[in-house]
């Protein structure tokens, strides 16, 4: 239960401080908005190769815009505050849980302007609106523990890139595969089986984050 109530108030601690400050949200609204527009006036309503893979891309720096900024704006001196009042766990947990909650809420913002202004070329809506939202969680925890990882080193922005690059590679296909079956004409097999993939990643970049984090939240 102590660690339930310690996530429950880091969570509104972040919420809180989402709403006072949101340059986050309305910055990355408002990069999304103007890129999505630019892709309007350039391409007009794209095939649905193309329009899948700037989705894609657009949720890429979605991500590196909102979420892995996360702990590097965070300074010292608050860390040592959060080191006092909640353990190393439940640190880590309630900015995976916050960040994925953000990630959503952006790429969904992000899909309902692509549909808007690019057109719907897909085949079954509902499964690319599942597969969005999982792949903002995917994405989101791959960097909010590449920025964990980062906050604590030297060269913070060389390290997330350097590491960044082999981790998000795999996500980046993955997702790219599982979309094509959401765009096509007839519902293919093999979709509930890359989505296991999926949360399995998932799961393992969650437990990777409470295994190394408690190290690098004592130095």
């Amino acid at each position: 239960m102590t660690h339930i109530k310690n996530i429950i108030n880091l969570l509104k601690k972040e919420f809180l401080l989402e709403i006072r400050q949101q340059y986050t949200f309305y910055g990355v609204l408002l990069y999304v908005a103007a890129t999505i527009f630019v892709l309007y006036l350039s391409m007009g309503q794209p095939e649905a190769p193309v329009w899948k893979g700037l989705f894609w891309m657009i949720q890429l720096f979605i991500c590196v815009n909102a979420v892995a900024k996360s702990f590097l704006q965070e300074g010292r001196g608050r860390l040592l505050y959060f080191y006092s009042i909640a353990g190393a766990m439940d640190f880590i947990l309630a900015k995976l849980v916050f960040n994925s909650l953000l990630m959503i809420l952006m790429s969904g913002v992000s899909l309902v302007l692509f549909l808007f202004m690019l057109g719907d070329p897909m085949g079954h809506e509902g499964y690319f609106v599942l597969i969005t939202c999982l792949g903002g969680v995917s994405l989101s925890l791959v960097f909010t523990f590449l920025s964990a990882l980062a906050a604590r080193a030297q060269q913070g922005a060389a390290l997330m890139a350097i590491l960044g690059f082999p981790m998000v590679i795999p996500q980046l296909l993955l997702l790219n595969r599982i979309s094509t079956i959401a765009f096509e004409d007839v519902l293919q097999g093999g979709l509930g089986w890359m989505l296991a993939i999926m949360a399995g990643l998932d799961l393992l970049l969650v437990l990777l984050a409470i295994i190394l984090f408690p190290f690098l939240w004592k130095d």
